[in-house]
């Protein structure tokens, strides 16, 4: 069974991000789906241990690159299993500590997948170099998002997806290129 929209309105699909700290990655996968979704996709982000502010070099490029970044904040995955949370179609973790961690049971029951990504965190050097470092894991999730937005999510069935969906997140994150079948 595909995933659709009604056919009276276009189908918003609610996406969740995660990651441990919700500081860089998933803050940055949420304000570039939310561009690059083009109004088809609705994107958040959370941690499993906020660290309760957002990596200054990630504000600092989202802004230059005009995203915005009022909005955005460190917050708890649990905010996303109460009542009332939006019902969310797909989640996905971004780095790896997360991805070995139990989460919470989501509403909806998206469907998920391991997009692992560097951690900006683990930069060193110079401001340049760890604003250049940031911007290369900006690059390497902008690609696989670009990839999930253009996916054709209303004609595949949910095995199909969840293939799509495990081939973006094995992409080679440095070289942004999808694996070849085999």
């Amino acid at each position: 069974m595909a995933l659709e929209a009604a056919p009276d309105s276009p189908r918003v699909f609610n996406v969740l991000f995660l990651c441990t700290h919700n500081s860089a990655r998933s803050v940055m996968a949420e304000a570039i789906l939310n561009r690059e979704g083009r109004g088809r996709f609705q994107a958040f982000s959370a941690g499993s241990h906020p660290s309760g502010r957002i990596n200054p070099y990630v504000l600092d490029l989202l802004a230059k690159l005009k995203y915005p970044t009022e909005g955005l904040r460190s917050k708890d995955w649990t905010e996303f299993a109460q009542d009332g949370a939006p019902r969310l179609d797909f989640a996905f973790t971004v780095c790896d500590r997360a991805a070995g961690e139990v989460c919470p049971v989501w509403p909806g029951q998206p469907m998920t997948a391991h997009w692992g990504f560097p951690d900006p965190g683990d930069a060193t050097g110079t401001d340049a170099e760890k604003a250049a470092f940031v911007a290369d894991v900006y690059r390497m999730i902008h690609r696989r998002i670009g990839i999930f937005v253009n996916l054709p999510i209303g004609s595949l069935d949910r095995l199909s997806l969840q293939k799509r969906l495990d081939d973006i997140g094995r992409m080679d994150p440095a070289l942004a290129d999808m694996p070849q079948a085999s």
